[in-house]
């Protein structure tokens, strides 16, 4: 599921393949019957300035379709002081891997936009981790940083991923692009830890609750992000819930849109973009639309799916 350092592609879809079921042992969200997951860690606003210097950090190019961007590499034992291959349920679910579902957003985002369809410019763009996870490597809102968004804020439920990788990550991209002096780098960029349920908590563009206040915040109409970006956030059939609550709470409405890349179906945990999607249809506020299907062979079927206010 990590995608080959390589310009060439995505590496062979490993954890959650129709044969191993769960290729490394538990698996993202497989934890053992009874055994309660640890609690969150705190929600926090991750500075720029906080970016890890006890990690080492590098970079190589990855091309995606003609548009190339740079792919950070650091150690999970350096980071969370585990072996590479380690998923430990409720403290590090491979936010440091890059997953296929980024690049297929990515190149989506592209071509909606060389089709007229998407523009980014002055929008306000939040690029949600998934529930462990996380954004990692943060190519989707880099890409938004680099099109001419006014606002790409990241979020992962790890601040080390942030510290680690996103950080950097971004700062290589930005800094790539204005030496090659292409496009528009003048993005309000933010970063933001937590575990979905108390998102809202610390974001700066949430809607207001039912009764009309917003902790912390001035109730503002126009407040609410224009744009959503998620990817492979919907592999746990327990979170989708709460990671469509989020939502809600974040989208500004009317013209808000979620663009989500996914699995259509993750063996052995039973989540996947369909049934993500299903919750959304059956809630009746938001339409989805498919916008791509990729079976190139290295994974399951994947998809990326457009919702939108009704």
């Amino acid at each position: 599921m990590e995608a080959n350092s390589s310009a060439t592609g995505p590496e062979p879809f490993r954890l959650f393949d129709e044969k191993s079921q769960s290729g490394f042992g538990l698996g993202f969200l497989d934890v053992p019957e009874n055994k309660p997951l640890p609690p969150p860690p705190p929600c926090v606003e991750v500075l720029s300035s906080q970016v890890s210097s006890n990690v080492e950090f590098n970079v190589e190019p990855i091309n995606m379709d003609g548009l190339t961007l740079l792919k950070g590499r650091v150690s999970t034992k350096e980071v969370f002081g585990l072996s590479n291959s380690d998923l430990v349920p409720g403290k590090y679910e491979g936010g440091l891997k890059l997953w296929e579902g980024s690049l297929d957003l990515v190149k989506t985002l592209n071509s909606e936009m060389l089709s007229g369809q998407l523009s980014l410019t002055g929008k306000r763009v939040l690029e949600v981790g998934s529930y462990c996870g996380g954004c990692g490597h943060g190519l989707p809102g880099i890409f938004a940083c680099l099109k001419g968004a006014h606002a790409v804020h990241f979020h992962d439920f790890n601040a080390e991923v942030l510290q680690c990788l996103t950080i950097p990550n971004v700062n290589a991209n930005i800094q790539q692009n204005l030496l090659a002096k292409d496009g528009n780098n003048s993005a309000e960029v933010r970063f933001f830890a937590s575990d979905w349920s108390e998102a809202h908590l610390i974001l700066p563009h949430v809607l207001a609750d039912e009764d009309g206040a917003k902790s912390g915040h001035t109730v503002d109409q126009a407040t609410g992000y224009d744009i959503i970006l998620m990817a492979e956030t919907v592999y746990s059939v327990s979170t989708l819930p709460t990671l469509y609550k989020l939502i809600k709470k974040c989208l500004h409405s009317p013209h808000g849109i979620v663009y989500l890349a996914a699995k259509k179906h993750y063996f052995g945990v039973g989540g996947g973009s369909r049934r993500f999607i299903s919750i959304v249809e059956k809630d009746g506020i938001l339409a989805a639309s498919l916008v791509a299907e990729v079976t190139d062979g290295s994974s399951n079927v994947r998809e990326v799916w457009k919702l939108h206010f009704r």
